[in-house]
């Protein structure tokens, strides 16, 4: 085994998921070997041809049939040699960056959400039973869990660091007049456009009380694509900022 491919498998991750340890991820090494040193090819140009290989295989989905199945199958497979590559190259070339595994890991999230969320509907045309979408919305919410937690366990260790003793001067309450409890009422409501939880609660409770479940959906899925999707990009930007600050530091 010559040094170059020594090299790669050393790049290999240790931690590697089950299918990814003896196959996928010992496929991308082989394709690397073939391309590590065209140096125009990037591991986020990897990254991204992963992810639109993804969305098509998403596409073949649910556009149903065995032909189709096969198709996405292999594209799928394709997608996860090529997510196993973009991480190999980075550590081969000793380029590897926050904003780099931030984007890997986003586009992931995406396009396991997606592959699961055609599964429901491609099993849903093929039973007309509503059981898989249900399995499949169960299966993206809890795969979304895994991540959220661990947002919300380093999120809670950061303010466990911080000081305890600060205090918000309240500025309504039933100590305070009603102009200034008014003022507060309506510099509130600009919090609708938020779609958080409590924006949640009240659409299901109208939509339940008079039955328009449908459009409530659609307000729901247009406005957590919109967050999602923006959301991520202020991370992203924001990470890859503050990693230029430290490189000119």
């Amino acid at each position: 085994m010559n040094k170059k491919m020594i090299q790669l498998w050393a790049t290999k991750n240790k931690n590697d998921e089950w299918w990814s340890s003896f196959i996928t991820a010992p496929m991308a090494i082989l394709f690397n070997y073939l391309i590590i040193d065209i140096k125009t090819i990037t591991p986020n140009k990897i990254t991204l041809l992963s992810f639109i290989i993804a969305i098509v295989s998403v596409i073949f989905i649910v556009i149903g049939g065995t032909i189709s199945f096969i198709f996405a199958a292999i594209l799928i497979h394709l997608s996860h040699v090529l997510d196993c590559m973009d991480g190999q190259m980075a550590r081969y070339r000793k380029t590897s960056s926050r904003a780099g595994a931030f984007f890997d890991r986003i586009t992931d999230q995406i396009q396991v959400s997606l592959w699961f969320a055609a599964l429901g509907y491609a099993a849903y045309t093929q039973s007309q039973h509503i059981l898989p979408v249900f399995l499949a919305f169960i299966g993206v919410a809890f795969y979304n869990l895994r991540g959220y937690a661990k947002y919300v366990s380093l999120y809670m260790d950061d303010l466990s660091k911080q000081p305890t003793d600060l205090k918000h001067k309240p500025i309504a309450g039933l100590e305070f007049g009603l102009l200034a409890n008014l003022k507060w009422f309506i510099k509130e409501q600009w919090k609708i456009i938020s779609f958080d939880e409590g924006v949640f609660i009240f659409m299901l409770s109208l939509a339940l009380i008079f039955n328009q479940l449908t459009p409530v959906l659609w307000v729901f899925a247009i406005s957590q694509l919109y967050y999602g999707l923006v959301r991520s990009w202020q991370r992203g930007w924001q990470i890859a900022n503050n990693q230029s600050m430290e490189i000119k530091k």
